[in-house]
């Protein structure tokens, strides 16, 4: 199996030929093609694996946008005994969902 380890937003993503990986919201449309050249290890099929330093060289993922959406509810609750301090806040993160094409090599 062909995967590859990638760095999107600060954070590390297994990448199989095929199927989609959920990054941090980019700034693309959904439909638009989206190359990430920071490989940070390649698996061949055949067992050989090249690992970076910090980055493999002439490797590359091509990845198509399927869509924007977003994350499950987060509910931060502060609370001090004794004091009626109370804060109550939510969050919701932002995803890129994106499907991996290909993975290139040199």
């Amino acid at each position: 199996m062909k995967y590859a380890i990638i760095e999107s937003g600060g954070k590390q993503y297994r990448a199989v030929e095929g199927a989609t990986i959920e990054v941090d919201r980019l700034p693309v449309e959904a439909g638009d093609r989206v190359p990430l050249e920071a490989v940070l290890l390649l698996a061949d099929d055949d067992g050989q694996v090249s690992v970076g330093a910090p980055l493999v060289k002439g490797a590359r993922v091509s990845t198509t946008v399927v869509d924007h959406f977003k994350g499950p509810k987060l509910i931060i609750f502060k609370y001090r005994p004794k004091k009626h301090y109370r804060v109550k806040t939510g969050h919701r993160q932002q995803y890129t969902r994106l499907r991996v094409d290909k993975i290139e090599t040199e």
